[in-house]
């Protein structure tokens, strides 16, 4: 488990949750053993559109180590790379494909999905950018060096993608042992879906997105090792509950809280001792807690 925060910050704490993050080695003299790891959500989702392959290399220019994605199914079975299940919101599919409504992700083929424009709502200077796919996404991270934080998002409408997206960091050499121990999370809101990912590959460090009651918090521990709460649902007392307890790999559960965009929040998170934040300013995070430099990074995802 990551070495929690071994000062109190001042203020009042209201509560959080996130995730672990680093910044490269050009940026080692940063950040203490004690510091939250910074993860960037969605990329830099602050500074270029989200879940693209420039958030993440916005994360990597601002030397943040860990990212964040969501993976989702195409109608013809490609992994992608994107939060919401509908494409209206972060591309020009209502205006590419009109009569398609409610333009689910899971009704579109990659080939379809490859004409929107998924940068252009964001700003101008990211027009034309794509949605990648997973495969993409991890190849630009392994250019960059950096790690991620995977989401099966809305598992439930994509039986069996769990399997798939293991089969994808397999071929891709994402379940290497050094990934494996270092450079690798996978998480979900749903229970099932991270079970699932324990039970096909019990090696693998993951996280559960939510609050569960401290009274149900052992029954998690059992195929999980973070417990990953909003910010808003997190105090010193469920901080200190979760510490309390070992996680599927026997090493005492990690809570990472999410989404953070204030200098002020994060460092009243930190001082709850926090083990990570997910934000989309990882910059900024980064420089409100002393954010963790690569050298402590491995610790985070370590088994």
């Amino acid at each position: 488990m990551l070495t929690r925060p071994v000062a109190a910050l001042t203020g009042a704490v209201l509560g959080f949750s996130a995730l672990f993050l680093s910044a490269p080695a050009a940026q080692a003299a940063a950040g203490s053993p004690g510091d939250p790891v910074v993860v960037a959500h969605r990329g830099a989702s602050g500074y270029a559109p989200e879940n693209t392959l420039a958030a993440a290399d916005k994360a990597d220019e601002l030397g943040t180590l860990w990212v964040e994605n969501d993976v989702q199914r195409t109608r013809d079975g490609a992994l992608v790379v994107i939060h919401d299940t509908t494409l209206a919101r972060t591309t020009n599919v209502e205006e590419v494909f009109p009569d398609r409504a409610p333009w689910n992700v899971a009704d579109f083929t990659l080939r379809e999905i490859r004409q929107l424009d998924a940068g252009s709502w964001f700003s101008a200077e990211y027009a034309g950018e794509r949605i990648p796919t997973l495969r993409e996404f991890l190849r630009t991270l392994t250019r960059n060096r950096q790690n991620l934080l995977l989401e099966t998002k809305a598992p439930e409408l994509y039986p069996g993608i769990e399997r798939q997206i293991l089969r994808e960091l397999r071929w891709t050499g994402w379940l290497s042992p050094y990934h494996v121990r270092s450079k690798l999370i996978v998480q979900s809101f749903s229970a099932e879906s991270v079970k699932a990912v324990h039970e096909q590959r019990p090696d693998v460090k993951t996280g559960f997105l939510g609050t569960p009651a401290v009274a149900d918090l052992p029954a998690y521990a059992e195929f999980t090792d973070q417990i990953n709460p909003s910010f808003r649902t997190v105090t010193a007392e469920y901080v200190a509950a979760v510490h309390r307890l070992k996680g599927a790999h026997g090493k005492p559960l990690e809570l990472l809280t999410w989404t953070v965009n204030d200098g002020p929040t994060a460092a009243s998170l930190a001082g709850l001792g926090v083990d990570g934040i997910i934000t989309n300013h990882p910059d900024v995070v980064a420089k409100a807690v002393g954010g963790r430099t690569a050298a402590g990074a491995p610790a985070l995802a370590g088994r």
